[in-house]
């Protein structure tokens, strides 16, 4: 009965639901232990490895998506394109993602130009990223770094799982910027699709 009930509010959730959200919807007296939550959804999981659906942990929580390899039958359901980032949008997300907490003007000398504000206030309100702090120096600028949105959106549990590449001292930052761009656009290109 526990594991009807974790998959029936999984799939009615339509977002990720923390382990701490799911024993809250038990009353106490027959509420499982954490232990016991973490079995039945690492069940639910392998129940799922392959069918068109799979439970997936993400930053936030646990949430069922469509398999990867069906993707491309299932975007076939919404015909419009999905949104394409500039170049500057996604090497500005790049830096944030792979060298946080950043400040604007971290973000600006690595890429070499002026970062556009609408840039991050876009990232902010689709919350991608968020202000952390601010660095002690004059001016107090915010620091910025990816929210667990980012990595919802991006099927990541944690920022560890983001895509490595193997840099020779020899490259130049700008070079790695597009690099981590590309990687970022393949992601969002897998995810999208």
């Amino acid at each position: 009965m526990l594991k009807s009930i974790c998959e029936a509010v999984l799939l009615a959730a339509g977002e990720p639901v923390s382990i701490e959200r799911l024993l809250n919807l038990f009353s106490s007296e027959e509420r499982p232990s954490k232990s016991i939550l973490k079995k039945i959804l690492l069940e639910l999981s392998e129940d799922y490895q392959e069918r068109g659906i799979q439970l997936k942990q993400l930053a936030s929580g646990y949430c069922f998506q469509t398999a990867k390899s069906l993707n491309v039958w299932v975007k076939r359901l919404w015909p419009e394109k999905p949104a394409r980032y500039s170049r500057a949008f996604l090497e500005t997300l790049s830096i944030i993602a792979y060298k946080q907490p950043v400040t604007r003007g971290d973000i600006e000398a690595i890429r070499g130009v002026a970062v556009n504000p609408n840039i991050i206030k876009a990232l902010l309100e689709q919350e991608w990223i968020q202000v952390v702090g601010q660095r002690e120096v004059p001016g107090r600028p915010n620091l910025y770094a990816t929210s667990s949105l980012f990595l919802d959106h991006f099927g990541l549990k944690e920022l560890a799982e983001l895509p490595a590449f193997p840099l020779p001292e020899e490259i130049k930052l700008s070079e790695t910027v597009l690099t981590v761009d590309n990687e970022l656009n393949a992601l969002l290109d897998t995810l999208e699709n």
